[in-house]
């Protein structure tokens, strides 16, 4: 080994030890000839000191280092003197004496800072990853990202879970995004598809016999780009037979208590479980944030009692009225910020109403009865002094201007801690949801869900009202993941892609070895697949999952350090049988 000790490694009981370090030049001073450098690898710092008066040669040659020179030092430790210890290092009471320095090797000068004080942009950041990676926060994040994994699997295997790999070469079938395609060179005009999820390939296993499955699987999806989305994700997916949906939310609760205890020692309370209506009417959204407790309230039927027209109008178009009550008081101002906030989110106007002591106090208060005011303010548990604010628009956007509106006022009223980790169920999701852009019904999660029972013979005639076995995985609102019990009936699964859309011929053409496959007894089962990139960098106290992710893409999906995605040779092109048009 080049070194005897990492640079986070040494305490005071090394005292008069002599040690080798290796690591890069973090930083230089120069005091009074005396040189001190910190030296950094992925464990810490430790102050390595030059002194003339020790050993001139070295001294000289440190007087030539720059920052992210790569070195060796050969020294003894020793106690840096009281009123001289740094408490902010853990290595801060010592310091290495230094007898001999090599320069493994030399630097530019970095066209970024190392440096956490000083984080560059991110188009820099990107193509300089190398760099960037060296920064203290980014290798303690990976290093939580390894933790994390390393925790799951001790859970799965102790739980009987088998590790098993499914292909990155797979038929391209419908899964809601668009497919990467990866032409095949040995079967002319032909495509594989780079995986959106090993869906279809986890049940064939549970078919296979293996009932408890899992994989930290990467899943590609070309889909435009946020902070929590990339083309290329992480997720531990997994699949159980003869289990019920209440099994594998059990079994997941397990895990994620299981990683929090072990990686962060944070001991998770449990999650509570709401049903998506719940969900839908307390929080305006399927993955709420319940770290803080600012409901909404539906008044539909108190305030179509009113002579507001308005409300009634949307009321009588199909729409409902709901109201938040942040109970505090705004200024005229703060309410011009806030239904701007909402008009931004779609609202086509907002109203609210002042309470006091004598009641409700607007300018759509006189359209209210004293008795109706009363009524109103006993179903929101109004105080004096705060002040209710509505929307009134068809029940989906409603719930999303509002829900928009509420994550605003917990972040302006710190309604919240941003330390604590709240998990959440949200189950009974409708098996379908309605595309009003191609007037047609569509999976609300994915076609492999089975209908509640009650609804299976029937779902056909009434899709609005169909409840899937489906939920989701909720943290300080962010969706972690999503599950099912999967269809095992091959006349099932058939009758939900005919009335999707997909004809017998068709899918067939497309999902024919899954439904082949279920002829010779498909058990019961379900799963889920789990963002581990989400996870973790909720852990680490960010949603942006570039942060977590050693080499990620920018906005376009775009690598500005390595240059993908790039042109490839006219060979290639020959080889794969694919004639680019160019534009002119």
């Amino acid at each position: 080994m080049l070194r005897t000790h990492t640079c986070g490694e040494l305490r005071k009981s090394a005292v008069k030890k002599k040690v080798t370090l290796c690591g890069w030049n973090n930083a230089r001073r120069d005091h009074g000839g005396v040189i001190f450098i910190d030296l950094r690898d992925r464990y810490g710092l430790t102050q390595v000191v030059f002194d003339p008066s020790h050993n001139k040669n070295v001294h000289k040659i440190a007087e030539g280092l720059s920052r992210e020179d790569v070195l060796q030092v050969k020294g003894i430790v020793r106690f840096r003197g009281e009123g001289l210890i740094n408490p902010k290092l853990l290595t801060g009471e010592i310091e290495v004496l230094v007898d001999e320095l090599k320069i493994l090797n030399k630097s530019e000068t970095p066209p970024i800072e190392i440096d956490d004080r000083k984080v560059a942009g991110e188009d820099a950041r990107l193509k300089y990853r190398y760099l960037d990676l060296r920064r203290p926060t980014m290798q303690k994040n990976l290093k939580l990202r390894h933790d994390f994994l390393v925790a799951a699997r001790e859970y799965f295997s102790a739980n009987g879970f088998i590790d098993i790999q499914t292909p990155m070469l797979v038929k391209s079938t419908p899964e809601g995004a668009r497919d990467y395609v990866v032409p095949s060179r040995v079967n002319p005009g032909k495509f594989y598809a780079l995986p959106q999820s090993p869906q279809l390939y986890k049940q064939i296993l549970m078919i296979a016999g293996f009932d408890r499955y899992y994989q930290v699987a990467i899943c590609l999806r070309d889909e435009d780009l946020r902070t929590d989305r990339q083309p290329e994700h992480t997720q531990m997916d997994l699949e159980m037979s003869f289990v019920t949906s209440d099994d594998i939310r059990e079994f997941v609760e397990g895990l994620y208590k299981h990683i929090f205890k072990k990686v962060l020692g944070v001991k998770l309370a449990d999650f509570p479980v709401f049903t998506y209506a719940e969900s839908m009417g307390k929080y305006g959204i399927d993955k709420p944030d319940i770290r803080f407790e600012l409901f909404l309230h539906d008044v539909t039927d108190i305030v179509v009692k009113s002579d507001f027209q308005v409300f009634k109008d949307v009321h009588k178009n199909g729409g409902i009225i709901k109201c938040i009550n942040p109970k505090k008081d705004f200024s005229r101002n703060e309410l011009d910020k806030y239904a701007d906030i909402c008009q931004k989110n779609g609202a086509r106007g907002t109203a609210w109403m002042k309470v006091t002591k004598n009641g409700l106090e607007s300018n759509i208060a006189k359209f209210f009865s004293k008795e109706l005011q009363k009524e109103l303010i006993k179903k929101v548990d109004a105080k004096p002094g705060s002040i209710l604010i509505f929307i009134a628009d068809k029940p989906k956007k409603c719930n999303y201007i509002l829900s928009r509106l509420r994550l605003q006022l917990a972040d302006d009223l710190k309604l919240y801690n941003p330390a604590e980790f709240k998990f959440s169920w949200v189950k009974d999701f409708p098996l379908f949801a309605w595309n009003e852009d191609e007037s047609k019904w569509e999976p609300e999660h994915h076609m492999f869900s089975m209908p509640k029972p009650e609804f299976i013979d029937n779902f056909e005639k009434r899709p609005g009202d169909v409840i899937g076995d489906l939920w989701d995985l909720t943290l300080n609102g962010v969706e972690l993941g999503s599950g099912s019990i999967r269809v095992n009936i091959p006349s099932v699964q058939e009758r939900i892609m005919k009335f999707i859309g997909l004809d017998k011929k068709e899918a067939h053409e497309k999902f024919g070895f899954l439904l082949d496959a279920y002829k010779y007894g498909g058990p019961p089962h379900g799963g889920m697949g789990l963002g581990l990139d989400r996870s973790v960098a909720l852990m680490v106290g960010t949603n942006d999952i570039r942060e977590v992710i050693a080499f990620p893409k920018n906005k376009n999906a775009e690598c500005p350090m390595d240059g993908s995605p790039a042109e490839i040779s006219t060979l290639q092109l020959k080889e794969l049988h694919i004639d680019l048009k160019k534009k002119k």
